[in-house]
């Protein structure tokens, strides 16, 4: 295995400054510039055109990681249990393979998952330039899902899990069974003949966790459970995987809930909290600690959909949305400009939260009433 390469400082406000050195060299005695974005394996990528959706894409994709040297891996803002644990796996089966892999997100990596192996090589960053083969996205549904700028020069693989996932790549692996885009990394490991390490595993397993809310949504499927005892095998340590995730809020998170819980409201079979910018405040809570919090909502019998709406500091509210089995709440945050999965989604609105309460419980009454006829 080749030995991985030395880490580097990348700083938010660092923009501009190259991720990768943009290489020169001569050719019949001129110099000719190798713009950012390219590099001479690259035009063995040309055959994929934006918007390609190869028939086998888990070959398609091993395909141009054999061809390349050096990759950027990417996800979505705000990153989650699932962003971080699969850019991590991806990073190191880029490094089995002998390449070179720059892990960037837009956010910093949440204090839940910064013991994740590996996590500090996640670079927080507002832009990314220099040379890379290809652009690895992992769920997002656009590039502007994953908030760093220059990424739009660079060849883009796409591989996403979500309802709402689109073909926005050159090339694209979109496959809506997957209960995370960690067992998509997985399957690329298994396939790639590379070994499932340890600290692979762990991540991998933290995105199975995490994105199925405990084992609990509706995308949990028997080879859900036989992928979690595959990583369990490989040395994932579930019991110690669900320590971090569920019995390490900091006391921040639990004033939080308070606020929210004095918020609660119910409606038959829709529930919904809120906290404002103050709350955050008052409760020293982070964008982290908001995690979880509209599941408590979710809890109450006889509730099918829930929301917990949080005001941002610019006035706009954030949208999480939950459901059981009726409702598919990644569409409707998808028709308001979000998304995510049937069972979880999420959305941000215009405010003020009055307003935005009454615009998601007008559309989560008409979704179950919809159900409800069928």
């Amino acid at each position: 295995m080749a030995a991985p390469a030395p880490k580097r400082s990348i700083s938010r406000e660092a923009e501009g400054r190259p991720l990768g050195k943009v290489e020169t060299r001569t050719e019949t005695g001129a110099e000719t510039r190798v713009e950012p974005g390219t590099t001479p394996a690259a035009n063995s990528f040309a055959r994929w055109q934006a918007g390609s959706a190869p028939a086998e894409p888990i070959a398609a994709i091993l395909d141009l990681l054999r061809q390349g040297e050096r990759f950027l891996v990417c996800s979505h803002t705000r990153p989650d249990g699932d962003a971080v644990g699969s850019m991590l796996a991806m990073g190191m089966l880029l490094e089995q393979m002998g390449k070179r892999a720059d892990l960037v997100a837009s956010d910093r990596v949440p204090p839940l998952y910064r013991t994740l192996p590996g996590a500090d090589r996640i670079r927080s960053v507002l832009r990314v330039r220099g040379l890379y083969d290809a652009a690895i996205l992992l769920e997002c549904d656009s590039l502007d899902r994953a908030k760093v700028r220059g990424l739009e020069p660079y060849f883009h693989i796409n591989i996403d899990h979500h309802a709402t996932g689109r073909n926005f790549g050159n090339l694209n692996w979109i496959d809506h069974e997957a209960t995370s885009a960690g067992e998509m990394v997985h399957r690329l490991i298994k396939a790639s003949g590379a070994m499932l390490t340890p600290e692979m595993a762990r991540c991998l397993y933290v995105t199975v966790l995490t994105d199925t809310g405990g084992f609990c949504y509706g995308g949990v499927r028997e080879r859900t459970f036989t992928l979690a005892a595959e990583l369990t095998r490989a040395g994932a340590d579930p019991i110690g995987v669900a320590r971090e995730i569920y019995f390490s809020a900091p006391e921040s998170k639990l004033h939080l809930l308070g606020a929210a819980l004095s918020n609660l409201h119910r409606e038959g079979p829709l529930a919904w909290l809120w906290v404002t910018h103050q709350d955050m405040v008052r409760s020293g809570a982070s964008e982290e600690d908001c995690e979880g919090v509209v599941n408590y909502a979710l809890t109450i019998a006889g509730v099918e959909s829930a929301a917990f709406l949080r005001e941002l500091p610019e006035g706009r509210i954030r949208l999480s949305l939950r459901s059981k089995t009726k409702i598919d709440v990644a569409a409707i945050a998808a028709s308001l400009g979000g998304g995510g999965h049937e069972n979880a989604a999420g959305v941000t609105l215009d405010g003020p939260v009055e307003q935005a309460t009454e615009r998601i419980l007008g559309v989560l009454r008409a979704a179950l009433r919809e159900a409800e006829s069928r």
